[in-house]
């Protein structure tokens, strides 16, 4: 009989490096396109940038940029979390505390995006 090892601490090994991996590309690419909307138009003023997120594809890739961004940083302030803050209690209560602002942020970013 072979004991199996169970993961433990942060090293959920190849999912949580994928999605981090996933989550950075998406983040990238909307950043070259916003980058690309500014070199095109030059300054920008509220009224372009009002009129660029009255279209809802952008709206769409945005909220995706940003719950990239909530889950890449999830993932990484957790695995942090983990590594480096021993005593239980106080991790789960700080990995509490972190996961809630994510979800806050994300609730107001989808009010932001479809509040205009």
């Amino acid at each position: 009989m072979s004991a199996t090892k169970q993961p433990v601490g942060a090293h959920y090994g190849w999912k949580d490096w994928l999605i981090q991996r996933v989550t950075a590309v998406i983040m990238v690419l909307f950043s070259v396109v916003i980058l690309g909307f500014f070199m095109v138009h030059g300054a920008v003023g509220y009224s372009e940038w009002k009129q660029l997120f009255t279209n809802q594809l952008v709206r769409i890739l945005a909220l995706l940029f940003f719950l990239s961004v909530f889950y890449h940083a999830w993932i990484g302030v957790r695995d942090v979390l983990m590594d480096y803050i021993k005593p239980v209690g106080v991790r789960l209560s700080l990995q509490v505390v972190v996961f809630l602002f994510l979800i806050v942020c994300a609730i107001w970013t989808v009010a932001i995006l479809w509040g205009i």
